[in-house]
């Protein structure tokens, strides 16, 4: 094998050394970020009570780790939003599918999907309540609606600018339209699956805290509303930073299953 050449050895070491260095500014920016919080809530120059204070939220935090009630809040969440995601990525694929084999269908329902899906949807949530009751389905569902109707539009949209010159090759064949779906079409749109979950996982969460904030007397959505109602800022900084920490390892979670299918496929 041959030994990488002086040019590439050093374009090698241009990008360790930009990788280190965004590395080392992301943690300084946040670090400084913290100080700063920590610094102007001790010497008065924000209202701790209203802003609280990064020790503030690491106290609250470890007095409910102790006592064992945050597990219960963020447990809640987490199998909500995941189960939600989940549905959302089977129906998605489901229903862009079933538009992908039947063009009638497609434009048909293509104006009823596009009307869903820039609706509001806070605006369905007291609905769902009424509908389905004030329960775990009701923020699933919540969930659900923030993401379904566009990871429709966007998988089928991809599903038909599949190379048609593959498409046609099964044809020629003498392959059947299901062939050229699993043959062609499907293993194609893996990328913007993968793509789709990246968005999907965000909106997913989103739409559980909506559906938490009206229907729960569980998980951190409830946690935060309840907060806000008694003024204890701390619970409420605490929750909205847990949501943060939940949605970035989420995220690295799709990350690395895009990069275990980019090896596999």
């Amino acid at each position: 094998m041959n030994s990488p050449s002086t040019e590439q050895t050093a374009y090698l070491l241009r990008m360790q050394k930009h990788r280190r260095i965004v590395r080392i500014s992301r943690i300084l920016i946040l670090c400084t970020f913290l100080f700063l919080w920590e610094f102007t809530a001790n010497v008065g120059i924000i209202d701790s009570f209203i802003f609280s204070s990064p020790s503030k939220i690491a106290l609250c935090f470890w007095g409910m780790v102790l006592d064992k009630s945050i597990f219960l809040h963020m447990g809640i969440t987490l199998y909500e939003t995941a189960l939600s995601f989940l549905l959302v990525i089977a129906v998605s694929i489901l229903v862009a599918v079933a538009l992908w084999f039947s063009a009638r269908l497609s434009e048909i329902l293509d104006p009823y999907l596009v009307v869903l899906n820039s609706l509001p949807k806070s605006a369905l949530a007291p609905l769902l309540i009424v509908w389905l009751g004030a329960t775990k389905t009701t923020i699933i569902v919540a969930g659900m609606s923030v993401a379904v109707f566009g990871s429709i539009l966007s998988l089928y949209t991809c599903f038909t600018t599949v190379d048609p010159g593959k498409i046609k090759l099964i044809y020629t064949l003498q392959g059947r339209k299901y062939q050229a779906l699993t043959k062609v079409v499907l293993p194609s749109s893996i990328p913007a699956i993968i793509s789709n979950m990246k968005v999907n996982i965000g909106l997913c969460l989103v739409g559980v805290i909506i559906g938490e904030f009206l229907a729960a007397r569980n998980g951190l959505g409830y946690l935060i509303i309840y907060s806000s109602q008694v003024f204890k800022m701390d619970w409420l900084l605490m929750s909205i930073v847990l949501l943060c920490i939940i949605a970035t390892v989420l995220y690295s979670l799709i990350n690395l299953l895009e990069k275990w299918c980019l090896r596999r496929f």
